[in-house]
């Protein structure tokens, strides 16, 4: 199959690739609902060492920055209360944790969660977190850029492989809630 973006010499539907994802990315491919079928979510084999944004577009090409999305991990305080989200935001952009973050989730600080911490709860590998397969509860904060776009690459859950996925499915996933304002320059 030919990937919808970029030049990816191995591109499969992610139904048939279960077997290269995380348990909690499979387990989220395998139980898809939505109005986009998950065989239109595309796995594309990447190497690990190029997982990162900046060395990733080295070898796969800039043009791919602008269709781009990086899946982060925020904590929001208050009092006692922890409160853990996942962000999705264009790659050229960043996620405004201390304004529209921290008033969404009600917390008084905000900040992005410690690499075990995402790791921990998310039972993905760092550099490679995505909002398909996060906990149950977690709220999924989502630029509209981000859902205005055909097609999104974002991580596989792992640091070896990406997935292609329509950018409206990221508005359908389980606690998702696309914010104005979430990805700034």
């Amino acid at each position: 199959m030919r990937a919808p973006l970029g030049d990816f010499a191995d591109a499969t539907p992610a139904p048939e690739r279960l077997d290269v994802l995380t348990g909690p990315v499979a387990d989220a491919v395998r139980d898809w609902r939505g109005s986009v079928p998950a065989e239109r979510i595309v796995y594309v084999d990447t190497e690990p060492e190029w997982a990162d944004t900046a060395t990733f577009l080295e070898h796969y090409g800039p043009d791919l920055l602008d269709r781009s999305a990086n899946c982060v991990v925020v904590e929001g305080r208050r009092g006692g209360e922890t409160t853990l989200a996942a962000c999705v935001v264009l790659s050229a952009t960043r996620v405004d944790v201390n304004g529209v973050v921290r008033r969404r989730l009600g917390a008084r600080k905000a900040s992005f969660a410690s690499m075990d911490t995402a790791t921990g709860g998310t039972g993905m590998e760092y550099g490679g977190i995505t909002p398909i397969g996060l906990p149950a509860g977690w709220p999924v904060l989502v630029d509209p850029a981000v859902v205005d776009l055909p097609y999104v690459l974002v991580g596989s859950g792992r640091r070896r492989g990406k997935l292609l996925v329509p950018g409206r499915a990221f508005a359908e996933l389980p606690n998702a809630e696309v914010v104005e304002g979430l990805g700034v320059a």
